[in-house]
């Protein structure tokens, strides 16, 4: 059983390497990914966010049952970013809680 107060850094790499994006950073719970034009800052969390000034995409990557929460605090924030949540099953599996708007 994983531990939900340990963000999902393995799992963020692995979903955006299969993704067929480039990941690089060695720090333990965030990254940048990028392919073809696109670049995002990849943040692990769970419960403690931060969202460093920039106009960088971020993907916030978070176990299901903190979702929720995590869009709260985000929606709640005013920083001029396109960011995205993605949740995290135990099992590994995921799903795009919520995307950036399409241009």
């Amino acid at each position: 059983m994983v531990s939900s107060d340990m963000p999902p850094s393995e799992e963020a790499r692995e979903i955006f390497t299969d993704l067929g994006y480039e990941v690089t950073g060695d720090a333990e719970n965030s990254f940048r990914a990028a392919r073809e034009w696109k670049e995002i800052d990849v943040l692990a969390v769970t419960d403690d966010v931060r969202t460093d000034e920039g106009d960088r995409m971020r993907c916030f990557v978070t176990w299901n049952d903190h979702v929720d929460r995590l869009e709260r605090v985000l929606a709640a924030e005013e920083h001029g970013a396109e960011w995205a949540v993605i949740g995290v099953a135990e099992d590994g599996d995921y799903e795009v809680a919520r995307a950036p708007p399409t241009a």
